[in-house]
């Protein structure tokens, strides 16, 4: 039989675990706050760089780039947007069960795929499977500057113009609610739902459509991933305070019960105490 003390003690450690869980409740809404602030902010901005590009794109027959062109695919560069940290509920475990289905369906060979791994659950998770995880960015701030995945941005999109991958697939997850958020895939390269507005195919272009593509392309795709990152830090610090909200709410679940166990186990030790004095009593009579 488990003594008082040893629920009192349960019951002690339970409560300082439920103070840490609220606490950290409490710091991924504040974060959540801002995060979702960013990626909202950020929509703008990609729904204005994609109407120029699909004006320019559509206002000449003959304007072409590299990153509009498809080819024979012989790789795949995937890039996953996962979480550095933990205790953030099915955030990590779907991304990667959604991007891992998709691979081995799509991929006889793991030699076909290239993993670009943005956070440090998926670098583990891909390098463990043993995939060539072949660029990866560990650290990300809860807050990120564009500088921060400027240059992992830059070498994924690089390595498709270079012919290292054929296409690129990107996966994150698309903050939805505070309690919601959606796995998302969105095939990046090569570039296949930049808009048309033929409003704009009389405008003359200087020095050339071309030339203007070359450098709005690669910013525009970069600025995809960046846009997915913002979703993704949105999505990751909702999941991380509702994690923590149902692990705060089992530990007071638990707190309640281990309390009524220990006012139980108490009434039942004085009874005993009581009906050994009365027996005693009884005895001296």
């Amino acid at each position: 039989m488990v003594s008082l003390r040893d629920i009192e003690n349960r019951i002690k450690s339970t409560k300082k675990t439920s103070q840490i869980t609220k606490a950290m409740q409490m710091v991924s809404a504040s974060k959540l706050t801002r995060a979702e602030m960013n990626a909202k902010a950020f929509v703008p901005y990609m729904e204005k760089i994609q109407e120029v590009v699909g004006a320019i794109a559509s206002a000449t027959s003959d304007a072409s780039h590299p990153m509009l062109t498809h080819r024979p695919v012989k790789k795949t560069g995937y890039i996953i947007v996962s979480s550095d940290r933990g205790l953030v509920g099915g955030y990590n475990s779907n991304l990667f069960r959604k991007a891992r289905r998709a691979i081995e369906q799509r991929h006889a060979s793991k030699e076909e795929v290239k993993i670009v791994a943005i956070g440090r659950k998926g670098l583990e998770f891909f390098s463990r499977l043993g995939y060539d995880v072949c660029e990866s960015l560990v650290g990300v701030s809860d807050h990120p500057s564009f500088e921060e995945i400027k240059s992992i941005a830059n070498r994924a999109v690089g390595m498709f113009t270079e012919g290292e991958y054929d296409e690129v697939y990107l996966y994150y997850n698309h903050f939805i609610s505070a309690i919601s958020n959606e796995v998302t895939e969105k095939k990046l390269l090569p570039l296949t739902d930049i808009s048309s507005a033929s409003a704009m195919a009389s405008y003359e272009f200087e020095p050339s459509a071309e030339a203007i593509l070359e450098t709005l392309l690669p910013q525009y795709a970069e600025s995809l991933i960046y846009g997915a990152v913002l979703d993704g830090k949105a999505s990751e610090h909702a999941s991380s305070m509702t994690a923590m909200k149902t692990a705060t709410d089992n530990a007071t679940e638990l707190i309640d019960s281990l309390t009524l166990s220990f006012n139980r186990a108490r009434q039942a030790a004085i009874t005993q105490e009581i009906t050994e004095i009365v027996g005693g009593v009884a005895a001296l009579e």
